[in-house]
């Protein structure tokens, strides 16, 4: 979707405006996800995290970790202020490697009712460019993709794909040498150990694979952890891969980042207004940050491992889990938006 100005964008949380169909397109979304959410599944659960799941799926998922708490109970004032969704892709939106019916549903319901959906992963510029290049034609509803933990930008301007750097380029050209010879390195002095299938994609780090096409144990993980750390690379791990890069940008400085290039707004001054959804030890950061992050199901397969918990967690893995964040906020929505409409229906304004 295109992006407008700071005064558009105001404009746009002025629910009450919309039309009547419109308003009951939301509602049919809603109650879908409601139901979806509602059923509390685990969909898809990869066979090596099965066992950890079972145990804990549910309202036993805070369990082991205390300081969580279910999303369901999100106050109803704290969701009513909510003004934009930042997510995860890779196991919060996708199962399998594909976005599910529901989460893809969610997406376009949190679009529908103002909210801005800004999605932030380790993926490759050139894995999510595809994606990108149909933001407004049909394709994922967001505003704008940031990839490669922060170091991409990825949105529409008109018809124009617009793809912005963290670094410039001198300092990418630099840093190009450098990533091909610790990628060289790690594959050298860990046995096991390929890169990720989207290297080919990538510009500004490099990802070895631990989870997606291939398999590495925790030892052979915290070995490629060690080789890109003593090589002066920041190093984090998702549910699928190991990413190493050089520089100091995070999911977070690209939050910041594409927050105040096309909404003009401080995300550091409204933390408590955007919600952040994740699954994995590389989303600690951002969990950490936002008083309103969750973590989907599926993150509990690292709970021996976490050292920051998002404040919650839903009862759904994956897609499911990224759908029941959204029925949450689609409820309270609905009913901020069923009030005021009344209440301008009493005044004899017409809708």
């Amino acid at each position: 979707m295109r992006v407008s100005a700071v005064a558009a964008v105001e404009n746009s949380f002025r629910i009450p405006s919309l039309g009547t169909q419109r308003r009951l397109k939301i509602l049919n979304l809603r109650r879908a996800l409601q139901r979806s959410s509602e059923s509390g599944r685990i969909v898809d659960v990869s066979p090596k995290w099965r066992k950890s799941l079972c145990k804990t799926a549910g309202m036993n998922l805070t369990s082991t970790a205390p300081h969580a708490r279910p999303w369901c109970e999100l106050p109803a004032a704290d969701a009513r202020c909510v003004v934009g969704v930042l997510t995860d892709i890779d196991d919060t939106l996708t199962t399998l490697g594909a976005i599910t019916p529901d989460a893809r549903a969610a997406l376009a319901a949190l679009c529908a009712t103002g909210l801005h959906v800004i999605a932030i992963t380790g993926r490759p510029m050139g894995w999510c460019e595809p994606f990108a290049q149909a933001l407004d034609r049909g394709g994922w509803p967001v505003d704008a993709i940031v990839a490669e933990n922060g170091a991409v930008a990825l949105f529409r301007e008109g018809d124009v794909l617009t793809t912005e750097y963290a670094q410039d380029g001198p300092t990418r050209a630099r840093n190009a040498h450098r990533l091909r010879e610790v990628a060289a390195r790690v594959l050298r002095e860990v046995p096991g150990a390929a890169l990720a299938r989207d290297s080919a994609g990538r510009v500004t780090d490099i990802a070895i694979d631990h989870a997606e096409f291939a398999h590495l144990d925790r030892a052979q993980v915290d070995a490629v952890l060690a080789v890109m750390r003593d090589e002066g690379m920041t190093a984090t791990v998702s549910s699928i891969h190991v990413n190493g890069w050089f520089g100091e940008h995070t999911k977070l400085s690209g939050a910041r980042w594409i927050v105040r290039r096309l909404l003009a707004r401080d995300l550091d001054a409204e933390r408590e207004r955007w919600v952040y959804v994740g699954d994995s030890t590389n989303d600690q950061l951002m969990f950490g940050h936002f008083p309103l992050s969750v973590g989907v199901a599926n993150l509990m397969a690292f709970a021996d491992v976490l050292t920051t918990w998002p404040p919650y967690l839903t009862r759904g893995a994956r897609g499911a889990g990224f759908a029941e964040v959204a029925a949450r906020l689609l409820a309270e929505r609905w009913v901020d938006v069923s009030t005021r409409h009344e209440a301008s229906r009493d005044r004899g304004v017409p809708d």
